[in-house]
């Protein structure tokens, strides 16, 4: 990768706490139109590690070098109290000075324009995780990272959300970084895998990974088996709840 495409480059970055490491040695880098994929189990250090991209963590080991002010972010949580009649055009002025036209880009680029002046609890959860998506798009960033952006989604939500993060990618030309557990469906579109388990266990292309014993010893041979095999190539695309629209 040309060093003028580098959106963020971590250098064995790592951050201990309370006389622990919660993440350590880590190198990666994230490219303009590349999808870097952060997989491992729970308490691996995925989401602290994209917190050190994104500069929220101080007192880390290591360096980070960003060379965008441009970044957007979903969180893996999000605090709302979903008795407040929010719409989801409410929900995107919350934290950000958006222009209509802004706005409805963004809800048109993730599908659910159309659910602009609908209150946020009466969306599903694949409609709502759009609109988080929306949200973080909104401003056109160079760097978008995604913490676990499918979850409350069923199966075939899930496919059409991933579809929806390599689309953004494309049309944006932006740089992601992802963390995600659902691993055979999201590599199809990954560009780099880096598998953590406080430490990268192993890194590179889909099928190198699948094909890592470390990666094998932390998922099993069956897991390492079905992402060797699975390519999602089909003749049709799926609709914001995952619903299948013939091409």
């Amino acid at each position: 990768m040309s060093s003028e495409n580098i959106l963020v480059k971590l250098d064995k970055v790592g951050l201990k706490q309370n006389n622990k490491w919660l993440v350590k040695g880590v190198t990666l880098q994230v490219g303009k139109g590349k999808i870097v994929t952060l997989i491992g189990p729970n308490g691996s250090g995925k989401s602290t590690t994209a917190k050190i991209a994104l500069g929220i963590y101080k007192n880390i080991d290591g360096n980070v070098e960003k060379y965008t002010n441009k970044v957007g972010y979903v969180p893996q949580k999000i605090s709302i109290d979903w008795t407040l009649p929010l719409r989801v055009n409410d929900f995107m002025l919350l934290t950000e000075n958006l222009k209509d036209d802004e706005i409805n880009k963004a809800l048109s680029l993730t599908g659910v324009e159309h659910l602009k002046n609908k209150n946020l609890g009466t969306l599903s959860g694949g409609e709502f995780q759009r609109v988080l998506l929306a949200r973080a798009i909104s401003k056109q960033p160079d760097l978008l990272v995604l913490d676990e952006p499918v979850q409350g989604v069923d199966f075939t939500g899930e496919i059409a959300l991933y579809e929806l993060i390599k689309d953004i990618s494309d049309k944006l030309n932006c740089g992601i970084l992802l963390i995600s557990h659902d691993l055979h469906t999201v590599m199809s579109a990954t560009d780099h895998v880096v598998c953590l388990n406080g430490h990268v266990c192993c890194s590179g292309s889909p099928k190198d990974v699948a094909r890592n014993n470390e990666y094998k010893a932390l998922f099993g041979e069956q897991a390492s088996q079905t992402l060797s095999l699975y390519e999602h190539k089909h003749d049709h695309t799926h609709d914001h709840d995952g619903e299948i629209k013939k091409n």
